[in-house]
């Protein structure tokens, strides 16, 4: 008998929440990524996670750098795999001038916020940031908390 595999609704693999927490989100931008047959293997199981990851520039050309995809034990036994490798980020020339410029500019960066399935390929979210101070990380703690009180009042309300 076949194992059933999980379906969920969300084409999500791996998300960044601690990148929302640390930096203000100015830009987002869709980024395809260039992955080798065992690497789309693994994250078809969820085996991917980009928290300590960040996004460079080299000769004209996007990089990520920290994201983990572990190897499926059946699916990479012949292949060396390194998990956490720097990968290729496709995307077009205007944007990359664009994500340099302002990296370039004092405070700013671009990190990873997401990657999910778009069709059969595997897409990275980006987004150009800027690192907060920790009185707005107070702020933003302050605004969640007040949020779900509220939301509490109104459920008891109904």
């Amino acid at each position: 008998m076949a194992k059933k595999q999980k379906k969920t609704s969300d084409n999500t693999i791996a998300q960044n929440k601690r990148a929302r927490y640390e930096y203000h989100i100015a830009e987002t931008f869709e980024a395809g990524m260039v992955l080798q047959g065992w690497e789309v293997k693994s994250l078809r199981e969820g085996m991917g996670q980009i928290t300590e990851s960040y996004v460079f520039f080299r000769n004209g050309e996007a990089f990520i750098s920290g994201v983990q995809i572990q190897p499926l034990k059946t699916a990479s036994t012949h292949f060396v795999t390194e998990p956490t490798r720097v990968r290729k980020l496709l995307l077009h020339s205007k944007e990359i001038k664009k994500l340099e410029d302002t990296v370039n500019q004092k405070g700013n960066t671009v990190v990873a916020l997401a990657l999910y399935w778009k069709a059969h390929m595997v897409k990275c979210k980006i987004a150009i940031a800027k690192g907060k101070q920790l009185h707005d990380k107070r702020e933003t703690e302050k605004e969640r908390d007040w949020n779900r009180q509220k939301q509490r009042v109104l459920q008891h309300a109904q």
